[in-house]
């Protein structure tokens, strides 16, 4: 179980130690790198300094990840890769663009970077190594994706060529970062119907793709975030066990047919686990305690009902 969590006040590390030890939760993600595409620390690379990506929030970070450590707490550092405004204002050239002119944005104004852009990708995958070095347990990436909520017949691409299938771009960038970083663990945010579509979502993620590469595999499976009538539903958000189930036991089944089709290929990651995010956020619904219950239960039900699959668990 994780926790989210951005700033380094000692007041909200106590809190975070306490509530850890008062909970089932074992882990912590900080936000290094967020949507607003500033690195959260005093990082010393170049890149980040010259495009003046560096705003500091959270202090001492080795000391940090120490104590958590010292608690017996697992440290997770999130980074947001393609959605980007501070790389897309210093480097354009890189960045998606509006047809009319200047930079392309989504419905919250946030700048997005061409996921075709190696520049890019090597940019985001120093700042993880950086992480490694400092000893974060786990690298998980964020909007590792096409970028979508706006205007999407508006996009131009300064280095997509618009013909390549989205999904083999982001699953190239999987793998690049899986042979940039061959002993981190890593791990994948992805849409929470990846767990059920087969096709890219419009969006580039494929689930088994990740499963190829990352240590763990996790699903944004928010009820909140299913169409209306999902599964029958009018509003899917109310039924937060149902969604949850469904879903997971959909992921699995993926897991099961992918080892199938692999067999003994020289696939880069055999064994992959799900750790799907469970919605605690008010939004199509009151989401209270029961509801974030019935959520941890359907996942628990889900792997209990397939134990062929445990081990992809």
């Amino acid at each position: 179980y994780m926790t989210s969590w951005s700033g380094s006040s000692e007041k909200k590390i106590n809190y975070l130690i306490n509530l850890i030890k008062k909970t089932e939760l074992n882990a912590v993600v900080l936000d290094i790198k967020d949507f607003s595409g500033y690195v959260t620390y005093d990082i010393k690379n170049s890149d980040v300094e010259k495009y003046n990506a560096k705003e500091i929030r959270t202090f001492k970070i080795n000391s940090l990840i120490k104590r958590f450590h010292d608690e017996g707490i697992y440290v997770i550092a999130r980074i947001t890769v393609f959605q980007d405004p501070v790389l897309a204002k210093a480097r354009p050239d890189l960045a998606v663009q509006s047809k009319s002119g200047g930079l392309w944005l989504d419905h919250k104004k946030l700048a997005w970077m061409d996921p075709a852009s190696k520049e890019v990708w090597d940019y985001n995958i120093a700042i993880a190594k950086d992480a490694a070095d400092r000893g974060f347990d786990e690298l998980n990436f964020d909007y590792i994706r096409f970028a979508s909520d706006g205007f999407v017949g508006d996009m131009k691409f300064p280095i997509w060529d618009e013909q390549i299938p989205k999904h083999e771009i982001i699953k190239n960038f999987f793998a690049y970062l899986r042979e940039q970083l061959p002993n981190a663990k890593i791990s994948a945010d992805l849409f929470g119907q990846a767990t059920i579509n087969s096709d890219d979502l419009g969006i580039g993620q494929i689930i088994e793709d990740a499963y190829a590469y990352f240590d763990y595999v996790s699903p944004m499976i928010y009820p909140s975030h299913y169409a209306k009538m999902f599964l029958g539903y009018k509003n899917p958000a109310n039924y937060p066990y149902e969604v949850i189930k469904y879903s997971m036991d959909s992921a699995l089944q993926k897991i099961g047919n992918w080892k199938l089709e692999i067999g003994n290929s020289l696939a880069t990651n055999k064994s992959p686990k799900l750790r799907p995010w469970l919605q605690d956020f008010d939004l199509g619904a009151d989401y209270d305690a029961e509801k974030v219950k019935k959520q941890i239960q359907a996942v628990y039900d889900s792997a209990s009902s397939t134990p062929e699959l445990i081990n992809g668990y």
